[in-house]
């Protein structure tokens, strides 16, 4: 089995071989490349990835190449976790929203757009040259935005699925907070990518008994204090909402937050830095407890289950995935991308059925797969128009001035990504 990695030279991409070393019974590679322009990274993610590997036994090859053609030639399954622009985009996308009092942020709002306008037609053009390569393969995209992105993937006809974290870090956390196995627990998950409710926590599977109000009675505070929300919020929602939430019901606050204290993308530059050069130690052979502050937590468990069940049906029964919503939510077009549980095989996520969303989730949804619907119109077509009205359509912004203003800086700052400005 071949697998490749789009943007292999990333610094998460140890966390995601070390996943595929620990659990080659799940998912066997055979060969395992890396794709990526940055040979200097490359190079030196490279080097770890194989002392991993040969240290836990793997008999996997590691190939690393810059040719993207020759990477995905013959692979069973292309992950994408590429960054456009890089953290520099990035650090522009968390500054210049602030400007005009809006959240400053990689995925969500403005900056959120900037980002699926310069990565929804690189995206493309990479599926396009799988598709070339082997129609049959399957593209896992762990590029945000993942929602915007993977409809672009399933309206260009890919054979496509969009994978996020955030399920499989509330699965461990809640796991341990009940001293049961993760396995254990299922989670009642429903929204858009980024934009998620957990509504019911199960033992044992999806008709198992939901002891979310056992959570929030014994350990409400602790969840609320790591979403820095109010534990009344959670009371009041009577569900945990992912911590992407905070910047619609605390937008505000959080706006004065970002304005007091330099960009993220200023410290995972640094934490880059940083693991790059623990990278290129040749005595490193797995993943240093640095990783753990760049984020992406469990990113390679929920990579190789999805990857396992859609190549050999040997994965987790049902999983969180980014999917059509095929009616699931009756108030979406059916076309419309959410992300819940789906039972996954290798004939792609089929969603499961959820209950009714409260309304005060259901208008939410609503609104942002509205925005997501302009967004990628944006993404594929271009024109400040087209960026002005998925701005007006945020519910983060949807203010005339500001989202004109917001347009001119978005194209100012992003101008050499966008072939039309």
């Amino acid at each position: 089995m071949k697998l490749t990695v789009v943007g292999g030279g990333s610094t998460y991409t140890p966390e995601l071989v070390d996943g595929f070393a620990r659990l080659r019974d799940t998912l066997p590679v055979e060969e395992l490349v890396l794709v990526d322009p940055a040979a200097d990274r490359l190079e030196l993610v490279g080097g770890l990835a194989r002392r991993i590997l040969a240290r836990q036994g793997h008999p996997g090859r590691i190939v690393t190449t810059s040719d993207l053609d020759a990477g995905v030639d013959g692979a069973d399954a292309v992950l994408l976790q590429l960054r456009v622009g890089g953290q520099a985009a990035r650090e522009r996308d968390e500054t210049w929203p602030l400007e005009c009092g809006c959240v400053g942020q990689e995925t969500t709002g403005a900056g959120g757009l900037a980002k699926a306008l310069r990565t929804v037609p690189v995206v493309l053009d990479i599926a396009e040259r799988v598709r070339r390569a082997n129609p049959r393969a399957w593209i896992i995209d762990f590029t945000n935005p993942v929602g915007i992105v993977t409809r672009a993937l399933l309206r260009a006809g890919h054979r496509a699925v969009g994978l996020c974290n955030v399920a499989i870090g509330f699965q461990r956390r809640f796991a341990g907070m009940l001293g049961v196995p993760p396995a254990e627990v299922h989670l009642d998950h429903l929204g858009l990518n980024h934009l998620t409710w957990e509504t019911g926590v199960r033992l044992g599977g999806p008709e198992g008994e939901d002891v979310l109000p056992k959570l929030l009675s014994g350990h409400g505070d602790t969840i609320a204090a790591g979403l820095h929300l109010p534990r009344a919020l959670l009371d009041r929602l009577s569900a945990v909402p992912s911590y992407y939430l905070r910047y619609y019901y605390a937008h505000d606050e959080v706006v004065q937050e970002l304005q007091a204290k330099p960009p993220r993308a200023a410290e995972v530059a640094r934490l880059e830095r940083d693991l790059l050069r623990m990278y290129g130690d040749p005595s490193l052979d797995g993943k240093p407890e640095l990783l753990a502050e760049r984020g992406g937590a469990y990113y390679s468990e929920a990579a190789v289950d999805l990857a396992a069940a859609l190549l050999t049906g040997s994965g987790s029964p049902c999983q969180v995935v980014n999917t059509h919503n095929r009616g699931t939510l009756p108030f979406l077009p059916d076309d419309a991308v959410i992300e819940v549980q789906a039972a996954v095989g290798p004939t792609g996520p089929s969603p499961l059925p959820v209950a009714p969303p409260d309304p005060l989730f259901a208008g939410l949804i609503a609104n942002v797969t509205a925005y997501e619907d302009l967004a990628l119109e944006a993404a594929l077509h271009g024109g400040r128009g087209r960026v002005v009205r998925a701005l007006l359509a945020h519910p983060l912004i949807g203010q005339y001035a500001s989202a004109d203003a917001l347009a001119d800086r978005l194209i100012a700052h992003n101008r050499e990504h966008l072939a039309w400005a």
